[in-house]
């Protein structure tokens, strides 16, 4: 039953604990008896697989969803607000009265009141009612209310002009950003946030970023981002066989102290004393790297505090995710001469031209999608340009990621059979066998296409372009769907590609860990520098 329930654990500041919690949907078991405790201060980062049930563990802990077993336990007037994921939820309500239902008592004392001034017939009676309403709402700093709202709006984006509008006014990437400041509004004790990062602007994002590492309260956030979750997490919440288990420390530290407790399983003859010591210098490297924030002193305090028995090797399955170029590129590679587009009378690209040199990995970074989804089309050929032309060098061979796979999936055939068409070996056993790499194994293997999920879809083409050969892939978009183990794998990958790459993606890691040039697209080509993705907004950022 979720609701209150009193412990001596208040007084440790402990402000939400999952008691005996047990989530069932017929025969499938989601979760089994979890009891965990998230405490104040820390951000902790909720991860698991596609399916793991992330989302729905939110649920539990915002009452929305009632556990099948056990309670959640919230600290006696502790207020939670949970990023409401419904974009149409309040099309006849004001940005700014969205904005602060996410203090819902607070909202309803501030519109009881202006209900009492409007009567025609206000009465004494009334006007005790009142006062005793103004008092409430002064304690809870109600006249701040709007001014607040106010600068969450702006500091997301969304200038004062769109403040009195009605939310079906808005662009639909806009209503996202007042359901976000909607959850930030009031500075909740406890912040529940799935996936805030989803449809967010580079700017909203960083922004968000450095609320939450100065945050106070208790968050807990799904998040596919690990560039988000390093730098806001103190805690790492792994959803995995039905259990949940809280780490210290950020994602990447996770995924790392897990590879090393795996290393060191393996190598069962190792001394106990050489494994602390190989342990003891793994914690001491994070923590030399942690940054002045709260989050990283709260960190590092965590890390020291480890011991041998606490770090275990992930469950997890990764795919295998390897591009071999069938041979390396020549000096010569790709030429784009002066390519414009107009589409539906909008100029998209307007005399775009660069070339593609020797080593290159190129991040293409835009604020409008379409212009860097019409290049792409254009470069595989998919698209013709209104002007301009696409010169490729003798030895390359080009293999394209779109954003919008779905075509290549209309016919009704097993996976075997869809991939079968991509590889240079018909084999079934090898076609199988390479399918059992990118995690289909057994029967999953002759599943019809048409059916297949979205991040199913897209480890499917990513196949098909390893089977490819081609020594410069383009991918747009390509961590669309995937789960955090797909895109750690595919992130590797792409480091060790010994091809050219040209790509754009939101996954700020893989971004910065996998391009050594940057171009920007505006209207015209306005950037083309190599250098970091993170010195890339640095130098952005100093310019704004």
């Amino acid at each position: 039953m979720y609701g209150l329930k009193e412990k001596t654990w208040f007084k440790e500041r402990k402000m939400i604990n999952a008691i005996g919690v047990t989530v069932r949907f017929g025969k499938r078991v989601l979760f089994e008896d979890v009891n965990i405790k998230f405490t104040k201060g820390n951000c902790y980062g909720l991860i698991g697989a596609n399916g793991a049930g992330k989302s729905t563990f939110l649920k539990v802990l915002s009452g929305e969803l009632e556990p099948s077993k056990g309670e959640i336990a919230i600290e006696k007037g502790a207020r939670l607000s949970v990023l409401k994921q419904n974009h149409f939820a309040y099309e006849d309500y004001t940005v700014l009265d969205t904005v602060i239902m996410g203090n819902k008592e607070l909202y309803d004392i501030m519109k009881e009141k202006e209900a009492l001034y409007a009567k025609p017939d206000f009465n004494e009676q009334d006007g005790l009612k009142a006062a005793k309403l103004e008092e409430r709402f002064g304690n809870m700093n109600g006249w701040n209310a709007e001014s607040d709202s106010a600068i969450l709006l702006n500091n997301l984006g969304i200038p004062a002009a769109n403040h009195y509008k009605l939310m079906r006014e808005l662009e639909a990437k806009d209503k996202v950003k007042v359901l976000l400041a909607q959850s930030l509004f009031g500075n909740p004790d406890v912040l529940l946030l799935d996936e805030p990062t989803n449809d967010l602007d580079l700017k909203s994002i960083e922004w968000l970023q450095e609320f939450l590492i100065n945050f106070e309260n208790t968050v807990i956030v799904v998040s596919h981002d690990r560039y988000f979750l390093n730098k806001v997490c103190t805690h790492i919440a792994d959803v995995d066989f039905g259990k949940i288990k809280i780490y210290p420390g950020n994602y990447d530290f996770w995924y790392e102290s897990s590879q090393l407790a795996l290393k060191q399983a393996k190598e069962q003859n190792k001394k106990k004393e050489e494994k602390i010591k190989e342990l003891q210098d793994f914690i001491a490297r994070f923590s030399a790297n942690a940054s002045k924030s709260k989050q990283a002193t709260s960190r590092k305090k965590s890390l020291e505090k480890i011991e041998l028995e606490e770090i275990k090797a992930s469950n997890r399955k990764y795919p295998y995710i390897d591009f071999k170029p069938d041979r390396l590129p020549g000096n010569e590679i790709l030429k784009v001469k002066n390519i414009s587009k107009t589409i539906n009378g909008e100029k998209i690209l307007d005399n775009i031209s660069f070339n593609v040199r020797p080593g290159n990995k190129i991040a293409v970074v835009s604020d409008n999608e379409l212009r860097t989804t019409v290049l792409f089309q254009i470069i595989a050929g998919e698209l013709e340009p209104d002007e301009g032309e696409i010169e490729w060098g003798q030895t390359i061979t080009n293999a394209y990621f779109p954003k919008d796979n779905g075509y290549l999936f209309e016919n009704k055939e097993t996976l075997v059979d869809w991939l079968r068409k991509y590889s240079k070996d018909p084999d079934e056993t090898y076609i199988r066998g390479f399918l059992g790499r990118m995690l289909f194994s057994g029967d999953e293997a002759l599943k019809n296409v048409d059916v297949l999920s979205g991040g199913e879809k897209v480890r499917c083409v990513l196949a098909k372009i390893m089977l490819s050969g081609a020594n410069l892939l383009m991918f747009d978009e390509p961590t669309n769907h995937l789960d955090m183990e797909a895109i750690t794998a595919l992130n590797e990958g792409l480091k060790k590609f010994q091809g050219n790459l040209i790509f754009t993606s939101h996954d700020h890691q893989l971004t910065q860990t996998v391009a050594n040039r940057i171009i920007e697209l505006g209207p015209d080509k306005k950037f083309d520098k190599d250098m970091t993705y993170d010195e890339y907004l640095e130098k952005r950022s100093a310019i704004q």
